[in-house]
């Protein structure tokens, strides 16, 4: 079987994603053709891809109409994909029967430890606290730690239960909190073999929680979707982490409230629609905001993990055997 791998990060970005053993095993499995950067060299040889029945791609995926998907790639079977969200392209390969293999999987892995890591870090009261001290405020950061509850049976409200929703449930359970979480695909029964309490509405979740985390599907139905009443309602001391996408949140609501309410603070690992943000954002001033680069997804090594998975798939796909990380129209409705 032919495949190329196709990726507008060039040799790098395949070298990132998939490591030397795994690009060597596809090249024992698969014949290789030429690797493609950009979408005019894939049009300015249309005809040596036209036996290629696999796709292997990563961050930096050509999109493609599915016009040209049937004029290139005639023999296509299925595109994998080592990172995470495929909302960008996948559409076209799926109208046109061609599977797609996302590594979401493994990407939600890091995030789900960074969120874990920062929730543990925020119930401690580690942001507000940690602020006043270097100010030379020692008194008011010991008021801060006596006022929040803690880890141990702590109410963390999670909002999304989709993938990485419910790694981050697994790895909370550990440390024994209170999981209250909103999610409109979730039912009640599914809710109660998570160990979790489902929420009817984002303002439940806002006023009993210490912590709320987002994790909400990126679609037009969540965009915007967290406002000022809902953010006003979080407890003193409390903290909003956003791991997801910023925008499902309402911007100008958003800096009212955090400027109003200088006891809650925001760590916030995506902004929207500029990554980083522009000079003199309000966000940077705000001294209850914590940034962080858009980091909490694979880094470094990690990176590896999604290429190994896709390796995997294709084996199993290859082989007629079940899969595990494919996606489908239906999946794209709310799938970050």
């Amino acid at each position: 079987m032919d495949a190329l791998f196709l990726t507008a990060g060039g040799q790098a970005a395949i070298n990132n994603a998939y490591s030397p053993d795994c690009q060597q095993i596809l090249s024992q499995e698969l014949r290789l053709l030429p690797p493609v950067y950009s979408k005019q060299a894939l049009l300015d040889n249309a005809q040596t891809y036209q036996t290629a029945s696999y796709l292997f791609s990563t961050w930096g995926m050509l999109p493609l109409t599915e016009e040209e998907i049937e004029a290139l790639f005639p023999a296509l079977k299925a595109v994998f994909y080592a990172a995470g969200s495929v909302q960008a392209f996948a559409r076209p390969f799926l109208s046109r029967g061609v599977s797609v293999f996302s590594a979401w999987a493994a990407n939600g892995v890091p995030v789900a430890e960074y969120a874990f890591a920062q929730i543990i870090l925020g119930l401690k009261g580690f942001f507000r606290s940690s602020v006043l001290y270097k100010a030379g405020q020692a008194e008011a950061a010991r008021q801060v730690n006596a006022t929040v509850p803690g880890v141990y049976g702590a109410q963390v409200g999670l909002l999304g239960a989709g993938m990485i929703g419910k790694m981050l449930i697994e790895r909370l359970h550990t440390v024994n909190v209170q999981l209250l979480v909103f999610d409109p695909f979730l039912s009640h029964a599914q809710a109660q073999a998570l160990g979790v309490r489902k929420a009817q509405t984002l303002e439940e979740v806002f006023a009993s929680c210490q912590l709320v985390s987002n994790h909400l599907a990126n679609n037009a139905d969540t965009k915007a979707m967290l406002r000022y009443e809902h953010f006003s309602l979080l407890p003193p001391n409390a903290v909003f982490l956003n791991t997801g996408r910023h925008a499902q949140i309402d911007e100008p609501g958003f800096l009212r409230f955090l400027a109003e309410r200088p006891d809650v603070c925001a760590v916030l690992d995506v902004t929207d629609p500029h990554e980083p943000l522009p000079s003199g954002h309000p966000l940077y001033s705000l001294p209850n905001v914590t940034l962080t680069p858009h980091i909490a997804g694979s880094l470094g090594l990690e990176v590896r993990r999604m290429g190994e998975y896709m390796l995997a798939e294709y084996q199993a796909f290859s082989k007629g055997l079940p899969t595990r990380y494919s996606v489908s129209l239906e999946m794209l409705k709310t799938m970050a």
